[in-house]
C-alpha cells in the first residue's frame, strides 16, 4: 500500500503520496452521484407509469443514443482541450445536470396525479429529465476518459506493469463501491421514506459535493508535474495543427472549385469528383474516429466488451423496473445490487493476482467464459414457474457473473492502454464508449418493442446469446495472437497424473 505510483530511477516519488488519495476521493465523489441517479431513475419512471417499461426504456434510449452519437466527439474534444479545461467542464456539467434532473423528478412526483391533471406539464418534466440525464452521462464520459484513459497512464508512465494494473483496479473498485452503496442508500430512502426524498437527496449531494470534487482533483493536477507537461503538450499540438488544417481546407476548397469548373469543361472527370466527395466524407471527424478505432490491434476485445452492454442481465433500468413489477421491494433490489457490486469489488482484488500469473490476455479469456457459465442460472430462471423464486435466481445469476464481467472489463481496458498510441487514446476511448452506448441503446429499443414485463424472458435469452458471441469474438482474438486457447498437453498430463494416482 505504501509503494510509489510514480517514481524516478531510484524509486523516489516525484509528488506527495497523498495526491493519489485525493485522486481516489475525487473520483469517488463524482461516481457516487452518477450511481445514485443510475439506480433511481428506473424506479422514478415505473412509479409514474406503472405496469409498463415504456418510460424507463425511453430514458434508456435517449441516454444511450446521446453517448452513441456524441461519444467520438467527446473523445476528440477531450483530446484537444487541456486537462484543466476538461476537468472544469466535466464537474460543472455533470453536477448541474443531475441537479436539474432531480429537481424535475421532484416537480412531477409532488402532485398527486400530474399525468391526469396536466399532461403537458407531465411530458415537459419527462423531457427535461431525459435531456438532463443525457447531458450528465456525456459529461461523466468525459471525466471517465480523462481519469481512466489519460491520467492513469501519465501517472504510471515508466513504472512496472503492476503499477498501472493496481491503479486501474483501485479506480474500478471505487466505482463498484459506489455501485454497491449508492443503490442501497437510495433503495432504503425510497422504501422507508419516499421517492421524493430520494430525488431531494440526489440534488443536495450534487450541490454539496461539487466544490470538494473540484478541490481534490485540482490538487492532483497541480501537484503532479507530469500532468501539466502532458496537458501543455496536447494544447500546443492541437494549436499547431489548426493552421495546417485551415490551410489544407483552403486548398481543398480551391481544388473543389477548380474541379467543378473542369467538370463543366470535361464531363469525363466526374468519377474523380465523386472520389473527392467520398474522401471528404471519410475525413469527417465522426467517420475518421471510427476508422481510427477499427485499425487498432485491440478492436476485437473492444467489440467483445461492447457486446456485453447489449444486455438486460444487469441491475440496470429495465431489470430493476421488471423486478419491482414482480413484487420485489426496492430495498431488496438495492441490497441485491449491492451484493452484485461486492462480487465486482472482489474481482478488482482477484484481477491483479491472475494478471500477474497468466497475463492480461489470458485473464480476459478466463473471465469472459466464467461470466458465461454464471449466466446459465439466468437462463434457468426462465423455466421456474414461481415468479418470486425466478426473480431471486435471476438476481443470483447476475450477481455471480459480475466477477467475470469486471475482470474482463479491466483486462480489455489495460490492453487498450498498452497497445493504443498516446495520440489516439482519447479518440479511441470515445468511440469505445460510443459503441457500448449504441449497443446499450439497442437494449432499450428492445425494451420499448417488448415492453410487457411478462415477456422479459425474451430479453434474457437474447442477452445470453450476445454474451456467447462476445466470448467467441474474444476467443478468436486470443487464438489469433497465441495460436491456441488452452495448453492441451498440460491438461492431458494432469488427467494422466490423476489416473495414475487413483
Amino acid at each position: 500500500m505504501n509503494e510509489p505510483l510514480l517514481c524516478e530511477e531510484r524509486s523516489t516519488p516525484s509528488f506527495p503520496s497523498s495526491l493519489l488519495i485525493y485522486l481516489y476521493v475525487g473520483h469517488f465523489l463524482a461516481r457516487w452521484g452518477a450511481r445514485m441517479w443510475e439506480f433511481s431513475v428506473g424506479l422514478y419512471m415505473i412509479n409514474v407509469w406503472p405496469d409498463s417499461l415504456f418510460l424507463a426504456a425511453v430514458y434508456g434510449v435517449v441516454e444511450s443514443a446521446s453517448t452513441a452519437l456524441f461519444g467520438p466527439i467527446i473523445g476528440q474534444w477531450v483530446d484537444k482541450l487541456s486537462y484543466f479545461q476538461v476537468l472544469q467542464l466535466w464537474l460543472l456539467t455533470q453536477n448541474l445536470s443531475f441537479m436539474v434532473a432531480g429537481g424535475a423528478v421532484i416537480a412531477f412526483l409532488v402532485p398527486a396525479d400530474l399525468k391526469s391533471a396536466n399532461f403537458m406539464a407531465f411530458i415537459s418534466f419527462v423531457i427535461v429529465i431525459n435531456i438532463s440525464g443525457a447531458v450528465g452521462v456525456l459529461s461523466t464520459l468525459a471525466g471517465t476518459i480523462l481519469i481512466e484513459r489519460e491520467w492513469v497512464i501519465v501517472i504510471s508512465e515508466g513504472q512496472p506493469p503492476g503499477v498501472q494494473t493496481k491503479m486501474n483496479s483501485i479506480l474500478r473498485r471505487i466505482d463498484l463501491i459506489c455501485k454497491l452503496c449508492a443503490p442501497v442508500v437510495s433503495g432504503f430512502i425510497i422504501s422507508f421514506v419516499s421517492l421524493t426524498a430520494s430525488a431531494t437527496t440526489l440534488v443536495l449531494w450534487n450541490i454539496l459535493s461539487i466544490c470538494l470534487q473540484y478541490w481534490f482533483l485540482m490538487s492532483v493536477y497541480n501537484g503532479i508535474p507530469a500532468l501539466k507537461e502532458i496537458s501543455q503538450r496536447k494544447v500546443s499540438r492541437s494549436s499547431t495543427s489548426d493552421p495546417d488544417e485551415s490551410t489544407s481546407a483552403h486548398h481543398e476548397t480551391e481544388s473543389l472549385i477548380s474541379s467543378d469548373v473542369n467538370d463543366l469543361e470535361r464531363p469525363e472527370s466526374s468519377s474523380s469528383s465523386k472520389g473527392n466527395i467520398i474522401e471528404k466524407f471519410l475525413e469527417l471527424p465522426y467517420i475518421s474516429a471510427w476508422r481510427l478505432y477499427l485499425k487498432q490491434e485491440v478492436v476485437l476485445p473492444g467489440l467483445a466488451l461492447a457486446l456485453l452492454y447489449f444486455t438486460v442481465l444487469s441491475f440496470g433500468t429495465l431489470m430493476t423496473a421488471t423486478l419491482q413489477w414482480e413484487g420485489i421491494p426496492a430495498y431488496v433490489i438495492g441490497i441485491a445490487r449491492g451484493i452484485s457490486a461486492t462480487v465486482g469489488i472482489a474481482s478488482t482484488y482477484l484481477y491483479p493476482i491472475l494478471q500477474s500469473q497468466i497475463s492480461t490476455l489470458r485473464t480476459g479469456l478466463w473471465s469472459i467464459w466464467s461470466q458465461w457459465i454464471c449466466l446459465l442460472l439466468c437462463v434457468g430462471s426462465v423455466w421456474i414457474k414461481r415468479k418470486i423464486i425466478s426473480a431471486y435466481v435471476l438476481m443470483g445469476g447476475v450477481a455471480a457473473s459480475r466477477l467475470g464481467l469486471w475482470m474482463f472489463d479491466l483486462s480489455v481496458i489495460q490492453q487498450m492502454q498498452d497497445y493504443i498510441p498516446e495520440s489516439d487514446r482519447c479518440v479511441v476511448g470515445g468511440v469505445q464508449n460510443s459503441l457500448q452506448s449504441l449497443l446499450d441503446l439497442m437494449t432499450y429499443i428492445m425494451g420499448i418493442v417488448i415492453s410487457n414485463p411478462q415477456d422479459f424472458w425474451i430479453l434474457i435469452m437474447t442477452s445470453f446469446l450476445l454474451v456467447t458471441l462476445a466470448a467467441i469474438l474474444y476467443s478468436l482474438h486470443v487464438y489469433r495472437l497465441r495460436k491456441h486457447l488452452l495448453h492441451l498437453e498440460k491438461l492431458f498430463a494432469l488427467v494422466q497424473w490423476n489416473v495414475r494416482s487413483s
